[in-house]
C-alpha cells in the first residue's frame, strides 16, 4: 500500500513539473510574440504594404491629385517604346557600375593587403583610410563640388602645377560620369574594412605551406589569398553592385542629371518623374523594374559563384 502510494506521489510530482514547464514555456512564447510585434507591425506596415500599394499603383496611370486609372502593363510598355530619358537612366547607371564595382573593389582589396601587415602606427593608417566613409554623402558631395571644379578646383590646380592638361570633370559630357566613377573610390573604407577581416582570417599555416614549397609572395597571393577571399569578394560584388543601382546623391546634388542627362542616374530620373512630374504610377513601374534587374543581376551572380568561389569549409568550389 505505502508503494503505492509512494508511486503515486512520484507520478504526480513529475506531471506537476511538466505542467510548470510547460506554463513557463507558453510564458516565454507569449512574451516572445509581444516583443517580436513590434518588428513584425513595422516589416508590414512600412515595407511590405509599400510594396504591394507600389506594385498595384505600377499598373496604373496615377498623377498626384487625380484618381488612379488602371492601365495594366501600359507604363512598362511605355518604358521601351515611348520614354528615351528611361533608356538613357539606366545606360548611365550600367555604365557608372561597370566603373566604379572594379575600382573601388580593385583599391580596398589592395589598402586592405597594405593594412595587413605588421607596420609601426598600423591603427593610425587604417583610421585614415576609413574616415572618408564617416562623412556624410552630402558633406561629401559639397567637398568633391570644389574638387571638380574647372577654374580653381583641387583637381585642376594640380593638374596645372605639373603641366598636364585639365578637364571639365562634372560639368562635361563626356567626363561627367567618369568622375563620379572617380568619386566612387572615395568611399572605399568599407570594402576595405571587410577585405582586411578576411584577410586576417586566411589561416597562416597556408602560405608557409607555400614557402616550404619555394613560393615567394606572388605565388603566396596567387594560391592561397585570391582563392580564400572569393567569398569576401563576393559579397562585395553584390553588396557593391546593388549601391551603385541605387546612386542619387551624385546626381542630385552635384549634377542635376546633366550636362544633357549624362549623369541621370535611374534613381534620379525616377524622383524626378515621381516628385517633379507626379507621375506616381509611372514612378512606381519604374522602381518595380529597377527591383526586377537588381534581382536578375544578383541571380546572376550566384549561379557564376558556384565557378569561382571557393569555400574551405566544403573543400571545394
Amino acid at each position: 500500500m505505502s508503494a503505492t502510494i509512494t508511486r503515486s506521489h512520484r507520478s504526480g510530482e513529475r506531471h506537476s513539473g511538466r505542467n510548470q514547464l510547460s506554463g513557463q514555456a507558453r510564458l516565454e512564447r507569449r512574451w516572445g510574440l509581444i516583443l517580436a510585434l513590434p518588428a513584425v507591425l513595422g516589416f508590414l506596415i512600412f515595407t511590405l504594404g509599400p510594396m504591394v500599394a507600389s506594385f498595384f499603383f505600377s499598373l496604373t496611370d496615377w498623377i498626384i491629385g487625380s484618381s488612379p486609372s488602371f492601365v495594366g502593363l501600359g507604363n512598362y510598355q511605355r518604358m521601351f517604346t515611348e520614354d528615351d530619358l528611361f533608356l538613357k537612366s539606366l545606360g548611365v547607371t550600367t555604365y557608372y557600375t561597370l566603373g566604379a564595382v572594379p575600382l573601388t573593389m580593385i583599391v580596398g582589396f589592395a589598402i586592405a593587403l597594405l593594412l595587413n601587415k605588421q607596420v609601426r602606427a598600423l591603427g593610425v593608417f587604417r583610421t585614415i583610410y576609413y574616415l572618408p566613409t564617416l562623412v556624410p554623402s552630402v558633406a561629401s558631395a559639397v567637398l568633391w563640388i570644389w574638387i571638380f571644379n574647372p577654374d580653381f578646383g583641387l583637381l585642376n590646380s594640380s593638374l596645372r602645377s605639373v603641366g598636364l592638361p585639365t578637364s571639365n570633370w562634372i560639368y562635361s559630357e563626356t567626363a561627367a560620369v567618369p568622375s563620379l566613377v572617380i568619386m566612387s573610390v572615395w568611399g572605399f573604407g568599407n570594402i576595405m574594412v571587410i577585405f582586411l577581416a578576411g584577410l586576417q582570417g586566411v589561416p597562416r599555416h597556408l602560405y608557409e605551406a607555400v614557402s616550404i614549397d619555394g613560393g615567394g609572395a606572388w605565388q603566396q597571393f596567387r594560391h592561397v589569398t585570391l582563392p580564400m577571399m572569393t567569398p569576401i569578394i563576393f559579397y562585395n560584388l553584390v553588396t557593391s553592385v546593388i549601391g551603385t543601382f541605387q546612386v542619387f546623391n551624385q546626381a542630385y546634388i552635384m549634377t542635376q542629371g546633366g550636362p544633357n542627362n549624362a549623369s541621370l542616374f535611374y534613381i534620379y530620373y525616377l524622383y524626378q518623374t515621381a516628385f517633379t512630374k507626379s507621375e506616381m504610377g509611372y514612378a512606381s513601374a519604374l522602381a518595380w523594374l529597377l527591383f526586377m534587374i537588381v534581382m536578375v543581376i544578383t541571380v546572376l551572380l550566384f549561379r557564376s559563384a558556384r565557378r569561382w568561389v571557393y569555400y574551405e569549409m566544403a573543400g571545394a568550389r
